[in-house]
């Protein structure tokens, strides 16, 4: 095997520092990872890369689970892919509207009308002020535009290799139109439909809120023993952990087969304080064993009693309103003067206060019996919320995602069985959910800053709604607001008059734009040539914690939109753990942000830990690793410039058995490698090079050292071993170029042309045309280590010399240590060696 490769040009004393702003710059001016659009789909590995929520910082959790991804991308382009790595900001939503809120002090009330003069405040003020529609989203993206410009920057110091030429937001026009489009298409097909139904809705933020937004959280309550009183003046005991709902009480409930109950199936009870009659009946849902074991059906506590309302067909009493607090008037059958007094206590209260109020009236008529008994119970959440959910009745638009339909969900499950899954057990995650929906997707938003519904309304003559005939644009004409733009065949000035129209005033959930990302990213609209080479895509890496809501959500678009999986692979990632193993998040407070860790261990270093752990594994932050990758890049940095210093001459052949001994161990582990990227086991393969690259320093350099010197006076054996040292370099460089860009971009800068993340993988099958027998650079090193662990246990400079050396080992094991006994000797600076045959593992005994 020949080296004849330019001579080097090595620094005196290279660096680590200022190796990331020096190589950023120079692929930005080259180009190497712009991505060549002329190559067809079978040469083009294509990535649905997670757009990161711009909504303040990143933490060390996204240089984690990016740094993944990256290393997969280096790796196949240089497999020879034309790798299509876009990166897009996640910039509308819930998040972004709270930051431009707390940021700004403002608030948007859609009913104001638009300033184009408007400055926001210098300082926030106590009292967040007003503004409108179009004013706050203004602010949202002048935030998000500042917000992107500092994620980008910290994601080229950490060396992703993104065209930064195919960016996109998920709120940009391009975006809008592919997200209307979608929804259009949707309607078109009748998966997606507008209802009227109970709806998860969270207070603070008066928005409804989906089933994969949901959390539930532990918290203290009570159970209150009501008396109710059925015919006859019958004492009906109630336990229940919101007597606040009274007002709402629609039925009583009791497990079918409770003998306790059976008389009063079929018969009504009334209620206590509000005297209003409710049917007493059974249902298979009810827990004998829970309280008295009767269930008070509320419109609605919770969702159970939204089974119940809607399965037994009960009336609708709703009590509270969008904003948490209980609604003016009583609802129906709430009549008489006394229980109209009772509600008058509660109207404009909140859940809590109500709560209070109403057990005290409980106290007063006698209907509560003893003193409320504590308890814990999970309580349903918005995952971003900070109080307790609420179901109100509302109109919404929803997508079907087999919740409700069985043909659908077993097909989405086979979506999921024909996906590979990288580590494989996390496709449970995904059937666990798919089998668990209950209902279809609510995709609609009570929110400013999104993607509008687009849709309108036709107002009858007394300027009301009619919902069941959405007016839609023309696909042409995508993106559009309905709120300031008009239907198709009306004017302006129909909006919001008798006879004319109204826009639909939602906008679409985050996750209903996000889950077109490789739509959107491959420009489906807009460029369906390109579209045409990215689609369906190789990868999507993600966490798993959102293959409920991203990953599936994307699977059902992809299948009902394009009937096929958007992607071939996903890559899940696991959490990043605090020091007490307990997962970083901004909501805990625990997180570490990234930018002091870079500056301070380097990019190279940092991504070396996040490399370190393995695919789908919660991994602890852990500066220690940080230190131990900073070591190893400058231990590359260092082994460069030796094995550069030496002048291999050209067309030097590796000739030597123990040399050839280094190229066959460099295959087995090149093979090694390439087997783990084919898997997505980023840090498999980072772990079978770097064993190889420290066999390589602490044993064969110094073992061949002296010969590579020419201090053996056989100039074709020190050929031999610079053409193996130079060999090994440029096989471990590209080896560790995907997890240390820079460091490896720099050492190959010395002697090669190009750039190294351009530079073919290694083959293990053209190293093998030149290898030798791997036990002679094994029996070698025992042997070295031998002599090195009898000096230092005899507390002598590693210099000192040996007079004589017996090498025991069985005859194969001395025939492969004969092989290499020059470089031994000069190595371990031994002047006689004598062979001996045994058995067992190869031994080595000194005389001094």
């Amino acid at each position: 095997m020949a080296d004849t490769h330019r001579r080097a040009g090595v620094p005196e004393k290279p660096v680590l520092d200022g190796l990331e702003e020096k190589w950023s710059r120079r692929w930005d001016e080259s180009g190497v990872f712009t991505f060549d659009r002329s190559k067809t789909r079978d040469e083009i590995f294509s990535i649905d890369t997670p757009p990161p929520t711009v909504s303040g910082s990143l933490h060390v959790g996204h240089v984690f689970s990016y740094t993944h991804t990256d290393t997969i991308a280096r790796y196949q382009r240089m497999r020879g892919k034309e790798v299509f790595y876009p990166m897009g900001w996640d910039d509308n939503g819930l998040p972004t509207e709270r930051r431009v809120q707390n940021h700004f002090g403002v608030r948007c009330d859609p009913a104001l009308p638009y300033d184009p003069d408007f400055t926001p405040p210098e300082k926030p003020g106590k009292h967040q002020l007003p503004v409108s529609r179009r004013n706050f989203i203004e602010l949202c993206e002048r935030l998000t535009a500042e917000d992107e410009k500092v994620f980008e920057e910290l994601w080229r110091h950490l060396g992703l290799s993104v065209d930064w030429s195919h960016g996109y937001q998920t709120i940009d026009a391009d975006a809008r139109a592919a997200s209307q489009y979608a929804f259009l298409e949707s309607l078109d097909r009748g998966d997606a439909y507008l209802a009227q139904a109970p709806t998860l809705w969270d207070v603070t933020f008066r928005t409804a809120v989906a089933q994969a937004e949901l959390e539930d959280r532990e918290r203290a309550s009570a159970y209150h023993e009501l008396r109710f009183r059925a015919a006859g003046g019958r004492t009906v005991l109630v336990d229940t952990t919101r007597p606040e709902l009274l007002p709402a009480c629609v039925a009583l409930v009791a497990h079918p087969e409770d003998e306790r109950y059976q008389d009063l199936f079929g018969g009504t009870v009334r209620t206590p304080l509000f005297d209003v009659e409710v049917p007493v009946l059974s249902h298979p849902l009810a827990m004998p064993g829970k309280g008295t074991g009767l269930a008070m059906v509320c419109t609605f506590g919770d969702t159970t009693d939204v089974t119940w309302w809607r399965e037994l067909r009960l009336d609708t009493r709703p009590v509270i309103g969008w904003d948490g607090r209980f609604l003016a008037d009583p609802p129906a059958g709430v009549e008489s003067p006394a229980a109209v007094a009772a509600y008058a206590r509660l109207a404009g209260a909140t859940a809590h206060t109500a709560r209070e109020r109403v057990v005290a009236l409980l106290r007063e008529s006698g209907d509560l019996l003893g003193e409320p008994r504590p308890v814990t119970h999970a309580v349903k959440f918005f995952e971003k919320g900070d109080k307790p959910l609420e179901i109100v009745t509302t109109r919404q638009w929803y997508v079907r995602n087999g919740g409700r339909d069985a043909a659908l969900r077993d097909r989405l499950l086979a979506r999921g069985a024909e996906l590979a899954w990288h580590p494989p057990h996390m496709r449970v995650r995904y059937e666990n959910w798919v089998g668990g929906l209950n209902g279809d997707w609510l995709i609609s938003r009570q929110r400013f800053f999104g993607v509008p519904i687009p849709v309108w309304y036709p107002l009858d003559g007394a300027g009301q709604p009619d919902h069941t005939r959405p007016l839609v644009p023309d696909r042409s004409a995508l993106p559009v607001d309905p709120s300031t733009d008009t239907p198709p065949g009306h004017a302006a000035a129909q909006r919001d008059v008798p006879h004319g129209f109204t826009g639909d005033p939602d906008v679409m959930d985050t996750w209903a734009t996000s889950s077109l990302t490789p739509q959107i990213a491959g420009k489906w609209r807009s460029d369906p040539d390109l579209f045409a080479r990215v689609f369906p895509m190789d990868l999507r890496p993600q966490s798993h914690e959102i293959i409920r809501t991203w990953l599936f959500a994307t699977v059902l678009r992809a299948h009902t939109g394009h009937d096929a999986l958007p992607w071939k692979h996903a890559a899940i990632s696991g959490w990043i753990l605090d020091p007490d193993r307990k997962k970083m998040s901004k909501t805990k407070g625990n997180v570490v942000t990234p930018g002091h860790i870079l500056e301070q261990y380097g990019s190279d270093a940092v991504r070396y830990w996040a490399a370190s752990g393995r695919p789908g594994t919660d991994t602890a932050f852990d500066t220690g690793q940080m230190k131990i990758g900073r070591r190893l890049a400058m231990k590359l940095l260092n082994v460069g410039r030796f094995v550069l210093s030496l002048d291999a001459g050209d067309g030097s052949a590796v000739t030597q058995p123990l040399d050839r001994a280094l190229l066959a161990a460099l295959a087995s582990t090149v093979d090694e490698a390439t087997a783990a990227y084919e898997t997505f086991d980023y840090a498999r393969a980072l772990e079978r090079t770097e064993q190889l690259f420290w066999h390589f320093c602490d044993d064969y350099v110094e073992l061949v050292k002296a010969r590579a010197y020419g201090d053996h006076g056989d100039t074709a054996a020190a050929d031999s071993a610079r053409a193996a040292l130079r060999t090994a370099l440029d096989v471990l460089l590209r080896l560790f170029a995907p997890v240390l860009p820079f460091v490896t971009e720099e050492v190959w800068s010395w002697w090669r042309e190009g750039s190294v993340h351009r530079a073919p993988w290694p083959s293990g099958a053209e190293l093998r045309e030149y290898a030798g027998d791997a036990a002679v650079l094994a029996a070698a090193s025992e042997a070295i280590a031998a002599v090195r662990r009898a000096k230092s246990q005899a507390r002598l400079s590693m210099r000192t010399e040996v007079a004589e050396a017996t090498v025991t080992a069985p005859r194969a094991t001395l025939d492969h240590f004969a092989s290499a006994e020059g470089d031994v000797r000069a190595a371990g600076r031994i002047g006689a060696v004598e062979l001996r045959e045994g058995e067992g593992d190869l031994g080595v005994e000194i005389t001094w």
